[in-house]
């Protein structure tokens, strides 16, 4: 049960990235699951990636061949490794097992990953090789008419949108230019009202001063006629 719970913890933190579960585990599953993990990042992947580059630049047909059986065998255990980390990782010496077919796999002298493509992975895929591209031909089509039709629907939302968008813009706009001249006839009034309020204030003040002087002038004139 120790061992259960340890190997879960080490698988969550390979798959998720988080270094904290690995401080939880022991010791030696953390050890055996970095060594595991440097295997197949080292000579599981990087290796061979060199060795593909090296018969693919010197034209190589039978290292080419080698190389793309080791591919596709790897491809395979990739997928296979997903679900044997969720659910085999409590078998005793998981990760060393895994270390021991990687390098059965990579040796010269067992030759693993030939001796599976020719014996098992390549009659299968023979067999099924007709049902295979008969699926893959269906999954391209509906995943085209799947595109197409979100991507219809994407731009119809869109349009849509821009449609909404514009029409509220205009109203806005118009409100807008609305208040502005109802703003402007409202100054427009009130500045005419006030000049001709100033105008008629003037013309009286003016009056006023027009009477006041003929008076004055009237009440001199007569006095000087007494004085006389």
């Amino acid at each position: 049960m120790r061992r259960r719970v340890r190997c879960q913890t080490v698988t969550a933190s390979s798959r998720e990235g988080n270094s904290s579960l690995l401080t939880t585990s022991s010791p030696s599953a953390m050890v055996s699951w970095i060594i595991s993990r440097l295997v197949v990042l080292i000579f599981g992947t990087l290796y061979p990636a060199y060795s593909s580059y090296k018969a693919v630049k010197s034209k190589d047909v039978r290292e080419y061949v080698k190389w793309m059986m080791y591919w596709i065998i790897f491809a395979l255990f990739t997928t296979a490794e997903v679900i044997t980390d969720l659910f085999l990782c409590w078998l005793p010496f998981y990760y060393e097992l895994k270390i021991a077919f990687m390098v059965w796999l990579l040796s010269p002298y067992t030759k693993g990953s030939s001796v599976l493509y020719r014996k098992f992975v390549h009659p299968t895929l023979t067999s099924k090789e007709k049902d295979i591209d008969e699926y893959l031909c269906q999954a391209k089509d509906k995943s085209y008419d799947t595109l197409m039709h979100f991507g219809k629907k994407s731009l119809n939302v869109a349009a849509t949108a821009a449609v909404m968008a514009a029409t509220k813009g205009q109203g806005v706009l118009s409100d807008r230019l609305r208040s502005f001249s109802m703003h402007d006839l409202t100054t427009i009034d009130s500045d005419g009202e006030a000049k001709s309020s100033a105008s008629v204030t003037t013309q009286a003040a003016s009056g006023q001063h027009r009477t006041r002087a003929v008076m004055r002038s009237k009440s001199d004139a007569a006095y000087s006629k007494t004085s006389s």
